[in-house]
């Protein structure tokens, strides 16, 4: 049985997540566009079960079972969409798990959904960190009961996600007019 484990940010989730981006690109090579950090891990200062959430932008999200081989050599578990149509995703390291790849397509709603949530949370610290602070109490409260932790952070998480794509649209327009084409970088 999984331990629920929330721990105060670490500095070095960065290093982790662009140390097993490389990786990543390196299996899916042109097919990937770009590789984001996503999830909890990537916002400073907000506590997070230590697993790196990355997300993978492709051209064709149907080739990617293509490379499950691939990337069953390099630690992962391929899980299909796994609940969610249109996404590829696979978990590293078993009931100890370390990262969660996330694969979509460009243009998927998904990602716009996930980078706002993100970029929410980094913008706003105060949100980030009644959010974190909610996680702390809910896995010392449910340590051994993932469902209820999930189930204790979700109407929070609905609230912020609902202003972060509002507040993102806002941001989108003004800041990043063509962020599909430009923001093509590992971040």
């Amino acid at each position: 049985m999984r331990k629920v484990e929330v721990v105060s940010y670490s500095g070095d989730w960065k290093e982790r997540f662009e140390e097993e981006a490389e990786q990543i690109q390196k299996v899916l090579g042109s097919e990937i566009i770009t590789i984001y950090h996503i999830g909890s891990t990537s916002v400073n200062g907000l506590s997070a079960k230590p697993i790196i959430d990355i997300m993978p932008v492709v051209r064709d999200i149907n080739n990617i079972d293509a490379f499950n081989g691939a990337m069953i050599a390099i630690g992962y578990e391929p899980k299909g969409e796994n609940g969610l149509p249109g996404r590829r995703y696979f978990q590293k390291g078993g009931d100890n798990r370390t990262h969660h790849v996330h694969i979509y397509e460009m243009d998927n709603p998904e990602i716009e959904r996930h980078l706002a949530f993100r970029d929410y949370l980094r913008t706003y610290p105060e949100v980030a960190n009644d959010y974190g602070q909610l996680k702390e109490m809910l896995a010392k409260q449910f340590p051994y009961d993932i469902e209820s932790y999930i189930v204790g952070k979700e109407q929070l998480a609905t609230e912020i996600e609902e202003k972060a794509i509002q507040w993102y649209k806002v941001v989108e327009v003004n800041y990043y007019p063509n962020w599909k084409v430009n923001k093509t970088k590992t971040e």
